[in-house]
């Protein structure tokens, strides 16, 4: 008898009893499979698979896109802020095409909401939230790939997580200011609901991505104008703070120091437009996690550029940036064999811009966001010390006769009088405390 006669795995496993060898089973040594395609059941249909609410007489209720979300919508039906004649119309739901059941993302959002998710290891609950802004553009609300991912994953460090659900601009609205509102209302909310979502009121985040971090960026240094302008009688929400305690700005759109002066539509030879004034910076503007790719992402490289040197130069502190060397901005177009372009968690074909997740719950620890709820973190200690030497610094050189107005001569530009810092920047208090 010979080797060759016999079948394909009998043969290596004698030869692996005669030479000691390893077998090595491949395509052609394995075993035939014998059924055919025709002989298998059918597969049942995905189940439990995601509906949008149904229209009725009143405003439309959305859904929760996972299991066991609290839904909770941002503005009561009356609100100046919705417009009365869309807010019954139903969202409308595109599922992913390789994952039946899994989300990939929302358009026409009229009453937007927000949907709370408790962290599953609760006897390890760090209080901490993170309010999940998605991008795609302002055109759609890509909440599969870059929120409900996320519910899970920041689940397992003890994070409870937020995902928004926001205006945009294919349904008729102004993202600088409807879609922003949207996010500093969130904040609001969910800081009012501390007590009975078991979280700390001063760990509340926001994390945008693409064109959700054009959400974050004006929330954290813009939120004093929005708290002001809501602080009206019938309010419940009038007395919380819509500051935000740290902002997460992933591959980011335009942030509020982007300066974008002539364009196309500039006449020949006309002189540049004078550069816009830019916002100030609120002395107690909390700190930033910022990521990007560089190279392959350069516009948003740029932009992520911009928030980071305008909160380095306003001294703000625990700033972070990570710029990769390689990678692409989710939905860019790539050659055969390039760097994938995919966002959120996924793995983007192994490259280190992948890893960036574990850098931010890096981050989140060091300024003890991480820690036992209810304990004055890092983050909040270094900004009542940074505003403490900026009121030292200012005294110091009034005293010497060097005051040039506001903030006094050498103060970062832009950056606002030294005050008593806002809620999340102290020792923890209540829900709402100014």
């Amino acid at each position: 008898m010979t080797l060759k006669k016999m079948h394909p795995l009998r043969s290596l496993a004698l030869l692996a009893l005669l030479t000691g060898a390893t077998p090595v089973f491949t395509a052609e040594t394995a075993p035939a499979v014998t059924a055919t395609a025709s002989s298998l059941p059918p597969l049942p249909p995905p189940m439990n698979v995601p509906k949008p609410g149904p229209v009725t007489d009143g405003p439309y209720q959305p859904q929760p896109i996972l299991p066991g979300g609290v839904v909770v919508t941002l503005f009561p039906p009356n609100s100046p802020y919705l417009k009365p004649d869309r807010i019954k119309e139903a969202e409308v739901y595109a599922m992913n095409a390789s994952a039946p059941g899994r989300f990939a993302n929302i358009t026409n959002i009229h009453n937007p909401s927000i949907e709370f998710h408790a962290t599953t290891t609760r006897s390890l609950n760090t209080g901490m939230v993170v309010i999940l802004a998605a991008g795609g553009g302002h055109n759609t609300l890509n909440v599969g790939g870059e929120s409900a991912d996320f519910v899970h994953f920041l689940s397992g460090y003890g994070i409870n997580t937020v995902i928004l659900r926001n205006r945009l601009r294919t349904s008729g609205y102004n993202p600088q200011v409807d879609a922003v509102a949207d996010a500093q209302q969130a904040i609001k909310i969910v800081r009012a609901y501390a007590k009975e979502w078991q979280i700390d009121p001063n760990k509340i985040g926001i994390m945008g991505f693409s064109a959700g971090a054009e959400l974050a960026t004006p929330a954290a240094i813009k939120w004093a104008e929005f708290d002001q302008k809501n602080d009206v009688p019938g309010n419940p929400f009038a007395k919380i703070s819509s500051r935000p305690d740290f902002v997460g700005v992933i591959y980011p759109g335009p942030t509020p120091f982007t300066v974008r002066t002539g364009g196309r539509g500039a006449a020949a030879g006309a002189a540049p437009a004078a550069a816009p004034e830019l916002p100030p910076i609120p002395n107690n503007t909390p700190p930033s996690f910022i990521v990007c790719a560089g190279w392959g992402d350069k516009g948003h490289a740029v932009w992520a550029d911009d928030w980071f040197r305008a909160m380095l130069n306003a001294n703000v502190p625990n700033v972070e940036m990570h710029i990769y060397a390689r990678g692409r901005h989710p939905g860019d177009p790539v050659n055969p064999g390039d760097t994938p372009s995919s966002g959120g968690l996924t793995d983007r074909g192994g490259i280190a811009f992948g890893t960036w997740p574990a850098r931010f719950i890096d981050w989140a620890r060091d300024l003890e966001f991480t820690g036992k709820a209810g304990v004055e973190t890092r983050a909040a200690r270094d900004i009542v010390a940074n505003i403490e030497r900026q009121a030292s610094a200012a005294a110091n050189r009034g005293a010497r006769g060097q005051g040039r107005g506001p903030g006094g001569a050498g103060a970062p530009a832009g950056v606002a009088t030294p005050a008593a810092p806002a809620q999340g920047t102290s020792a923890p208090k209540a829900p709402g405390t100014p």
